[in-house]
This record gives structure tokens, C-alpha cells and sequence, in this order.
């Protein structure tokens, strides 16, 4: 058998003006930006991350800011739909009125127990503040009493001491993703036979799935869409990536994704992590992906975010690569908390 993930280690997706984006994520929301780099593979486009104060497994959002040189995408079959970050229960009205000073339109739901703001970054990519009861996704659709777990407001994410959002009303790191297919089967093999999800909860056209570690990050939701294969673009999520402790894990994961007719890239550096990919047969793009070594081999914590980091293989071309690069201011949060 594969090992079991934890759950969630980063999403990233794909903007298009690099300054708003970074506007948004710190200003709005209030996540550390912890990282400017270049993706990798495109080292003419930056590669942000946003996170809790040390950039956490579990806390990341991660862009490619493709600028006014990037097409737009088109949501559909194959895609993630929504992600969901935790917040405290009694932070909804603070995140209600946070959102609706700063212009952006809100949804308020509830589902499997918990209320849920649903809304949108500025490139049209599906946000969600989940104010999660401290019980498991499972005691919740049952209706069972609750119990003291890790899984909500007690999350592991490390506040920000200087951030723009005051402490207590902080994102807590990933709730859940949603991901949107033709249909359930296909892929929910792969989150239950490789992974280790088990289906916990079920909703009309929703599945619910959890890690057994059962607390922060742990979770994923799959909806069901008459859509076409979405298309990858700017407003888009290019990929979900799950958590592992090793190296040895992710050759097991390639081994069990090769066992199912799957073939996975990797283990690739990625200086931060080492990662592993596949498209699960429902269209995602999988990325596995370790815990470390962090992002403090290229910069102290209290540094995280100040300047242009590269890995080493491309430090000899760092002028060619700023030159090419957009203009962009980083984000100030000299106004303190509000």
C-alpha cells in the first residue's frame, strides 16, 4: 500500500497582473507574501507564494502571474473549483465586512454544518472562508456532538505578528479544495486507493473526502459538472498538492500511480520541496510534494519575501531574468492591522 497523505501542502493557480495579485492576497486576506521567485520551467514569469507567517505546509497559495501576456482560462470538468481556507467561527461577521469594505462580493452558505463565504480574487479564481465547528467532517454531516479536534480554529498555521488582519481573525491554512469532474468514480479511486482519502460525507452533488489524520488540511470535496474539460489559463488553478514527508514517499506514490496506468513526473527539485506530478484521470493536475527542507534556505523567516530569490541553477542568468521580468512593487502593510 502507497503511504497516506495528510493532506493538503499548497495549491497554485494562475493570475494575470502580478501586482494585483499580490495586492489582494496581503491586503485582503492578510497571508505573508513568503516568496518571490520565477517558476521554474518559465523563468521569465515570477512564482509567488502566500502563507501563514513561515510559509507552513498547508497554508500556501502559490501564482504564476502570467501578466497581460497570458490567456485567460476557462473553468470546467477537471479543474478545482473552489479553495477553502479556515477561519475562526466568531471571525465571519469580521471577514463579512472585511470583504465588502475592500469591493468584493460575498456568498454566505452553509454546508455539512459550517458556515461558508464564497467569493473571488480578482482574476475570477473561486475562494472560500470556512468557519468550522471544532469536530470532524464526519461528526458534522451526522450530526454527532462535537469534539475537541485540531481540524478548526486551533489549525497550525503560525500567525503573523505585523500582518494586515489582526491575529485572532487570521486564515488558519487550508480547509479543503473542491474539485469539479464528469464524474465521481475515476477520480475518487485515486483519492481513496493512492492517497489514502476516505469518503467521509456526501451532499446532493457533493462528496466529501478526509484524510485519517483528520485535522488541519485533511479534507477535499468533489462536485460533479455537465461542463467540458476546462482550459488552462489565467483565472485558473493549474494544480493541488498534497503532502509528504519524504522523498521515499513520493517514489512509492510513483510506483502506485504506475500501477493504475498512470504515469507521474518526478521526484523534481524544487528547492523548497521535492515534488512529484500526475493527472488523475478526472483532469487535475496532482502534485505531491514534502514537507521540506522550507522556505528558509534562501532567506531568514523575518526575511521571507524581501527580494528576488533563484535557485541556484539559474543565478548566472539573474540579469537576463530581471529584465524580462514585469514591474512589481512589493505589497506594504505599514498601516498595521485592521
Amino acid at each position: 500500500m502507497p503511504p497516506t497523505t495528510p493532506g493538503l501542502h499548497h495549491v497554485t493557480a494562475i493570475a494575470g497582473d502580478p501586482q494585483a495579485n499580490a495586492d489582494f492576497y496581503v491586503g485582503t486576506l492578510g497571508l505573508r507574501f513568503v516568496k518571490r521567485t520565477v517558476n521554474h520551467d518559465d523563468p521569465q514569469t515570477y512564482h509567488f507564494y502566500f502563507g501563514d507567517y513561515e510559509g507552513s505546509p498547508g497554508t500556501n497559495v502559490t501564482f504564476f502571474p502570467w501578466s497581460e501576456r497570458g490567456r485567460d482560462g476557462e473553468f470546467g470538468a477537471g479543474q478545482t473549483r473552489d479553495t477553502a481556507y479556515l477561519i475562526p467561527p466568531d471571525s465571519v461577521d469580521y471577514w463579512t465586512d472585511r470583504l465588502a469594505d475592500d469591493g468584493v462580493a460575498v456568498e454566505e452558505s452553509e454546508r455539512f454544518g459550517d458556515t461558508v463565504l464564497r467569493f473571488s480574487d480578482p482574476d475570477g479564481i473561486g475562494l472560500e472562508l470556512v468557519a468550522s465547528a471544532e469536530r470532524s467532517s464526519a461528526e458534522r454531516a451526522s450530526g454527532d456532538e462535537p469534539r475537541a479536534s485540531d481540524h478548526a480554529a486551533d489549525a497550525d498555521a503560525v500567525p503573523w505578528p505585523d500582518g494586515p488582519v489582526p491575529d485572532e481573525h487570521q486564515l488558519r491554512g487550508f480547509h479543503s479544495v473542491t474539485l469539479a469532474v464528469r464524474e465521481f468514480g475515476p477520480t475518487e479511486e485515486i483519492l481513496t486507493d493512492v492517497l489514502g482519502y476516505e469518503r467521509v460525507a456526501e451532499d446532493g452533488d457533493r462528496r466529501r473526502y478526509q484524510t485519517p489524520a483528520d485535522g488541519a488540511h485533511s479534507i477535499l470535496d468533489l462536485v460533479e459538472t455537465d461542463a467540458g474539460r476546462g482550459r488552462m489559463g489565467v483565472g485558473t488553478v493549474h494544480h493541488v498538492a498534497f503532502t509528504a514527508e519524504s522523498v521515499d514517499e513520493l517514489e512509492a506514490w510513483k510506483e502506485a500511480y504506475g500501477e493504475r496506468g498512470l504515469s507521474a513526473s518526478g521526484p523534481i527539485d524544487r528547492k523548497y520541496f521535492r515534488s512529484l506530478y500526475c493527472r488523475e484521470p478526472g483532469g487535475v493536475l496532482f502534485e505531491i510534494a514534502t514537507d521540506g527542507p522550507g522556505f528558509d534556505v534562501d532567506e531568514s523567516v523575518e526575511d521571507l519575501g524581501s527580494s528576488l530569490v533563484l535557485p541556484e541553477w539559474l543565478e548566472d542568468e539573474r540579469a537576463e531574468i530581471e529584465a524580462a521580468l514585469p514591474e512589481f512593487e512589493p505589497p506594504s502593510v505599514a498601516g498595521g492591522a485592521r
